[in-house]
Protein backbone atom coordinates (compact mmCIF):
# COMPACT_ATOMS: atom_id res chain seq x y z
CA UNK A 1 0.00 0.00 0.00
CA UNK A 2 1.02 3.50 -0.62
CA UNK A 3 -0.75 4.82 2.28
CA UNK A 4 1.40 7.63 4.03
CA UNK A 5 -1.82 8.88 6.77
CA UNK A 6 -0.48 10.17 9.99
CA UNK A 7 -2.39 9.13 13.21
CA UNK A 8 -2.22 12.42 14.73
CA UNK A 9 -3.60 11.43 18.45
CA UNK A 10 -3.33 8.84 20.62
CA UNK A 11 -6.95 9.44 21.28
CA UNK A 12 -7.74 8.32 17.90
CA UNK A 13 -6.14 4.80 18.55
CA UNK A 14 -7.76 4.34 21.26
CA UNK A 15 -11.20 4.49 19.65
CA UNK A 16 -10.25 2.68 16.83
CA UNK A 17 -9.04 0.13 19.37
CA UNK A 18 -12.03 0.35 21.38
CA UNK A 19 -13.85 -0.03 17.76
CA UNK A 20 -12.06 -2.91 16.54
CA UNK A 21 -13.06 -5.21 20.20
CA UNK A 22 -13.38 -8.87 19.96
CA UNK A 23 -16.62 -10.26 20.84
CA UNK A 24 -19.66 -8.32 19.12
CA UNK A 25 -22.36 -10.62 18.77
CA UNK A 26 -24.14 -11.39 15.42
CA UNK A 27 -21.86 -8.79 13.62
CA UNK A 28 -18.45 -6.72 12.78
CA UNK A 29 -17.02 -3.40 13.35
CA UNK A 30 -18.36 -0.22 11.43
CA UNK A 31 -17.14 2.63 13.10
CA UNK A 32 -15.12 4.48 16.23
CA UNK A 33 -16.43 4.32 19.66
CA UNK A 34 -19.17 7.07 19.79
CA UNK A 35 -18.80 7.48 15.99
CA UNK A 36 -22.87 8.22 15.89
CA UNK A 37 -25.85 5.67 16.42
CA UNK A 38 -25.05 5.41 19.91
CA UNK A 39 -23.67 2.55 21.19
CA UNK A 40 -24.98 0.77 17.73
CA UNK A 41 -23.24 2.45 15.56
CA UNK A 42 -20.07 0.41 16.41
CA UNK A 43 -21.46 -3.18 14.85
CA UNK A 44 -22.85 -4.25 11.38
CA UNK A 45 -25.97 -6.74 12.49
CA UNK A 46 -26.57 -9.54 11.01
CA UNK A 47 -30.04 -9.80 8.77
CA UNK A 48 -32.53 -10.95 11.24
CA UNK A 49 -31.34 -7.90 13.63
CA UNK A 50 -31.69 -4.86 11.41
CA UNK A 51 -35.08 -2.71 11.02
CA UNK A 52 -37.43 -3.57 8.76
CA UNK A 53 -37.27 -0.27 6.55
CA UNK A 54 -36.88 -2.26 3.40
CA UNK A 55 -38.96 -2.91 -0.22
CA UNK A 56 -41.66 -5.44 -0.30
CA UNK A 57 -39.81 -6.90 -3.38
CA UNK A 58 -36.72 -8.87 -2.79
CA UNK A 59 -35.72 -8.76 -6.54
CA UNK A 60 -33.54 -11.71 -5.41
CA UNK A 61 -32.22 -13.18 -8.61
CA UNK A 62 -31.96 -17.02 -9.10
CA UNK A 63 -28.96 -18.93 -10.39
CA UNK A 64 -28.32 -22.21 -11.65
CA UNK A 65 -24.95 -22.01 -11.03
CA UNK A 66 -25.28 -22.82 -7.13
CA UNK A 67 -23.28 -20.09 -5.17
CA UNK A 68 -20.25 -18.86 -7.49
CA UNK A 69 -19.73 -15.60 -4.79
CA UNK A 70 -18.61 -18.28 -2.21
CA UNK A 71 -15.93 -16.60 -0.34
CA UNK A 72 -16.51 -13.18 -1.96
CA UNK A 73 -16.89 -10.12 0.68
CA UNK A 74 -18.64 -7.42 -0.64
CA UNK A 75 -19.17 -4.40 1.65
CA UNK A 76 -21.81 -1.84 0.96
CA UNK A 77 -21.97 2.10 2.00
CA UNK A 78 -25.62 3.05 1.60
CA UNK A 79 -25.14 7.24 1.83
CA UNK A 80 -25.88 9.33 4.10
CA UNK A 81 -28.34 8.27 7.38
CA UNK A 82 -31.97 9.76 7.56
CA UNK A 83 -30.78 11.58 10.76
CA UNK A 84 -28.14 13.44 9.68
CA UNK A 85 -29.99 16.85 9.17
CA UNK A 86 -31.09 16.34 13.12
CA UNK A 87 -27.22 16.16 13.95
CA UNK A 88 -25.94 19.02 12.20
CA UNK A 89 -23.18 19.46 15.28
CA UNK A 90 -22.07 16.11 14.71
CA UNK A 91 -22.32 15.53 11.04
CA UNK A 92 -20.78 19.10 10.53
CA UNK A 93 -17.67 18.46 12.24
CA UNK A 94 -14.34 18.14 10.40
CA UNK A 95 -12.62 14.96 9.96
CA UNK A 96 -9.94 13.81 7.47
CA UNK A 97 -11.12 13.14 4.37
CA UNK A 98 -7.58 11.90 2.56
CA UNK A 99 -4.93 14.88 3.60
CA UNK A 100 -7.60 17.63 3.97
CA UNK A 101 -10.34 18.38 6.41
CA UNK A 102 -13.97 17.87 5.50
CA UNK A 103 -17.80 17.59 6.90
CA UNK A 104 -18.44 14.01 8.86
CA UNK A 105 -21.16 13.64 6.22
CA UNK A 106 -23.78 15.68 4.93
CA UNK A 107 -28.11 15.20 5.16
CA UNK A 108 -28.00 14.35 0.97
CA UNK A 109 -30.42 15.18 -1.31
CA UNK A 110 -34.44 14.58 -1.58
CA UNK A 111 -36.93 14.38 -4.27
CA UNK A 112 -39.35 17.27 -4.96
CA UNK A 113 -42.05 15.15 -3.20
CA UNK A 114 -39.86 14.26 0.33
CA UNK A 115 -38.13 11.03 -0.47
CA UNK A 116 -34.87 11.29 1.25
CA UNK A 117 -31.73 10.72 -0.49
CA UNK A 118 -30.86 8.42 2.60
CA UNK A 119 -33.93 6.09 2.40
CA UNK A 120 -33.38 5.34 -1.39
CA UNK A 121 -30.00 4.56 -0.53
CA UNK A 122 -30.70 2.32 2.32
CA UNK A 123 -33.69 0.11 0.31
CA UNK A 124 -31.05 -0.41 -2.77
CA UNK A 125 -28.43 -1.45 -0.59
CA UNK A 126 -30.82 -4.03 1.66
CA UNK A 127 -32.41 -5.26 -1.72
CA UNK A 128 -28.91 -5.73 -3.20
CA UNK A 129 -27.59 -7.52 -0.22
CA UNK A 130 -29.99 -9.86 -0.28
CA UNK A 131 -29.74 -10.62 -4.07
CA UNK A 132 -25.54 -10.82 -3.43
CA UNK A 133 -26.47 -12.79 -0.01
CA UNK A 134 -28.26 -15.55 -2.77
CA UNK A 135 -25.32 -16.04 -4.86
CA UNK A 136 -23.15 -16.78 -1.70
CA UNK A 137 -21.37 -13.76 -1.13
CA UNK A 138 -20.77 -12.35 2.60
CA UNK A 139 -22.09 -8.97 2.58
CA UNK A 140 -21.96 -6.16 5.35
CA UNK A 141 -23.30 -2.59 5.59
CA UNK A 142 -21.38 0.58 6.34
CA UNK A 143 -24.67 1.77 8.68
CA UNK A 144 -26.89 -0.70 10.14
CA UNK A 145 -30.33 1.91 10.83
CA UNK A 146 -32.50 4.33 8.51
CA UNK A 147 -33.45 5.88 11.73
CA UNK A 148 -34.10 9.74 11.80
CA UNK A 149 -32.83 9.16 15.54
CA UNK A 150 -29.32 8.32 14.14
CA UNK A 151 -26.52 10.02 12.50
CA UNK A 152 -23.26 9.31 10.36
CA UNK A 153 -21.08 7.21 10.24
CA UNK A 154 -18.78 9.51 8.81
CA UNK A 155 -16.77 9.51 5.78
CA UNK A 156 -13.28 8.50 7.07
CA UNK A 157 -15.39 5.69 8.84
CA UNK A 158 -17.28 4.67 5.66
CA UNK A 159 -13.93 4.58 3.72
CA UNK A 160 -12.47 2.55 6.23
CA UNK A 161 -14.50 -0.36 6.63
CA UNK A 162 -14.09 -2.19 3.21
CA UNK A 163 -9.95 -2.25 4.41
CA UNK A 164 -11.17 -3.48 8.05
CA UNK A 165 -13.10 -6.41 6.35
CA UNK A 166 -10.62 -7.07 3.73
CA UNK A 167 -13.25 -6.44 1.06
CA UNK A 168 -13.07 -7.83 -2.49
CA UNK A 169 -14.83 -4.37 -3.32
CA UNK A 170 -17.48 -1.66 -2.03
CA UNK A 171 -20.25 -0.15 -3.52
CA UNK A 172 -21.08 3.52 -1.82
CA UNK A 173 -24.70 4.19 -2.99
CA UNK A 174 -26.07 7.23 -3.95
CA UNK A 175 -28.86 9.64 -5.47
CA UNK A 176 -27.78 12.81 -7.26
CA UNK A 177 -29.39 16.24 -6.75
CA UNK A 178 -28.93 17.89 -9.95
CA UNK A 179 -30.39 19.80 -12.27
CA UNK A 180 -34.33 19.02 -12.87
CA UNK A 181 -33.22 18.09 -16.79
CA UNK A 182 -30.19 15.78 -15.78
CA UNK A 183 -31.25 11.98 -15.92
CA UNK A 184 -29.54 9.03 -15.44
CA UNK A 185 -26.93 7.54 -13.27
CA UNK A 186 -22.64 7.81 -13.34
CA UNK A 187 -20.23 5.86 -11.69
CA UNK A 188 -17.99 7.50 -9.64
CA UNK A 189 -14.31 6.78 -8.83
CA UNK A 190 -11.64 8.04 -6.83
CA UNK A 191 -8.81 10.15 -8.80
CA UNK A 192 -5.04 9.85 -7.59
CA UNK A 193 -4.11 11.23 -4.19
CA UNK A 194 -0.64 10.54 -3.40
CA UNK A 195 -0.19 8.63 -0.47
CA UNK A 196 -3.63 7.85 -0.61
CA UNK A 197 -5.10 6.51 -3.46
CA UNK A 198 -2.59 5.16 -5.86
CA UNK A 199 -2.56 1.71 -4.71
CA UNK A 200 -6.11 1.40 -5.80
CA UNK A 201 -6.38 3.33 -9.13
CA UNK A 202 -6.13 0.30 -11.67
CA UNK A 203 -8.80 -1.95 -9.72
CA UNK A 204 -11.29 0.75 -8.92
CA UNK A 205 -11.41 1.70 -12.52
CA UNK A 206 -12.16 -1.78 -13.45
CA UNK A 207 -14.67 -1.75 -10.80
CA UNK A 208 -16.66 1.01 -12.41
CA UNK A 209 -16.59 -0.38 -15.83
CA UNK A 210 -18.24 -3.47 -14.52
CA UNK A 211 -20.53 -1.47 -12.68
CA UNK A 212 -21.42 0.57 -15.35
CA UNK A 213 -21.94 -1.87 -17.76
CA UNK A 214 -23.84 -4.02 -15.16
CA UNK A 215 -26.60 -1.39 -14.62
CA UNK A 216 -26.47 -0.41 -18.52
CA UNK A 217 -27.29 -4.81 -19.08
CA UNK A 218 -30.07 -4.02 -16.42
CA UNK A 219 -31.75 -0.96 -18.45
CA UNK A 220 -30.62 1.52 -16.25
CA UNK A 221 -30.30 5.19 -17.99
CA UNK A 222 -26.38 6.51 -18.20
CA UNK A 223 -26.74 10.06 -16.98
CA UNK A 224 -26.91 13.01 -19.34
CA UNK A 225 -24.49 14.94 -17.75
CA UNK A 226 -20.66 14.76 -16.29
CA UNK A 227 -19.45 14.55 -19.84
CA UNK A 228 -22.29 11.87 -20.72
CA UNK A 229 -20.30 8.91 -20.51
CA UNK A 230 -21.47 7.05 -16.81
CA UNK A 231 -18.22 8.57 -15.86
CA UNK A 232 -16.75 10.64 -12.97
CA UNK A 233 -13.23 10.99 -11.14
CA UNK A 234 -12.81 12.45 -7.84
CA UNK A 235 -10.18 13.05 -5.41
CA UNK A 236 -12.45 15.54 -2.78
CA UNK A 237 -14.24 12.12 -1.30
CA UNK A 238 -13.21 11.21 1.70
CA UNK A 239 -15.28 7.54 1.70
CA UNK A 240 -13.28 7.02 -1.55
CA UNK A 241 -10.01 8.48 0.09
CA UNK A 242 -9.60 6.41 2.91
CA UNK A 243 -10.27 3.22 0.91
CA UNK A 244 -7.38 0.50 0.36
CA UNK A 245 -9.56 -2.14 -1.93
CA UNK A 246 -11.47 -1.36 -5.09
CA UNK A 247 -14.21 0.89 -4.71
CA UNK A 248 -16.71 3.10 -6.52
CA UNK A 249 -19.76 5.51 -5.84
CA UNK A 250 -22.81 5.23 -7.94
CA UNK A 251 -25.22 8.16 -8.02
CA UNK A 252 -28.14 5.93 -9.43
CA UNK A 253 -30.22 8.87 -10.68
CA UNK A 254 -31.15 12.11 -10.11
CA UNK A 255 -33.58 12.87 -7.20
CA UNK A 256 -34.69 16.15 -9.15
CA UNK A 257 -35.94 14.82 -12.39
CA UNK A 258 -39.40 13.64 -12.17
CA UNK A 259 -38.77 10.52 -14.28
CA UNK A 260 -36.04 9.34 -11.91
CA UNK A 261 -38.10 9.95 -9.65
CA UNK A 262 -40.80 8.03 -10.26
CA UNK A 263 -38.00 5.09 -10.36
CA UNK A 264 -36.71 5.66 -7.28
CA UNK A 265 -39.57 5.49 -5.59
CA UNK A 266 -40.69 2.04 -6.84
CA UNK A 267 -39.73 -1.07 -5.30
CA UNK A 268 -40.26 -2.87 -8.35
CA UNK A 269 -37.04 -0.59 -9.90
CA UNK A 270 -35.12 -0.46 -7.53
CA UNK A 271 -34.91 -4.09 -7.35
CA UNK A 272 -34.96 -5.78 -10.75
CA UNK A 273 -33.00 -2.17 -12.32
CA UNK A 274 -30.42 -0.59 -9.53
CA UNK A 275 -30.12 -3.21 -7.35
CA UNK A 276 -30.13 -6.21 -10.57
CA UNK A 277 -27.49 -3.90 -11.77
CA UNK A 278 -25.05 -3.60 -9.49
CA UNK A 279 -25.10 -7.39 -8.79
CA UNK A 280 -24.28 -8.00 -12.29
CA UNK A 281 -21.77 -5.55 -12.15
CA UNK A 282 -19.81 -6.18 -8.80
CA UNK A 283 -20.29 -9.90 -9.42
CA UNK A 284 -18.73 -10.00 -12.82
CA UNK A 285 -15.43 -7.54 -10.69
CA UNK A 286 -15.01 -10.32 -8.07
CA UNK A 287 -15.32 -13.38 -10.18
CA UNK A 288 -12.88 -11.41 -12.33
Amino acid sequence: MTRQRTWIAAAGVGLLACALTAGVPNGVPVGDVGQGQGSAAIVIASPGSQRTDTDAAGGVASTASGKPLQGKLIVLDPGHQLGNARHSDKVNRLVDAGGFRKACNTSGTATNGGFPEATFAWRVSRVLKRQLESHGATVRLTRRTNSVADWGPCINVRGRTGNRLGADAVISIHGDGASSDVRGFFVIRPGFRRGWTGDILKQSRRLSVRVKHGLVTSGARVSTSYGGDGYDVRTDLGTLNWSDVPIVMVELGNMRNRVDARHMRSPRYRAHIYADGLRRGVTSFVLR
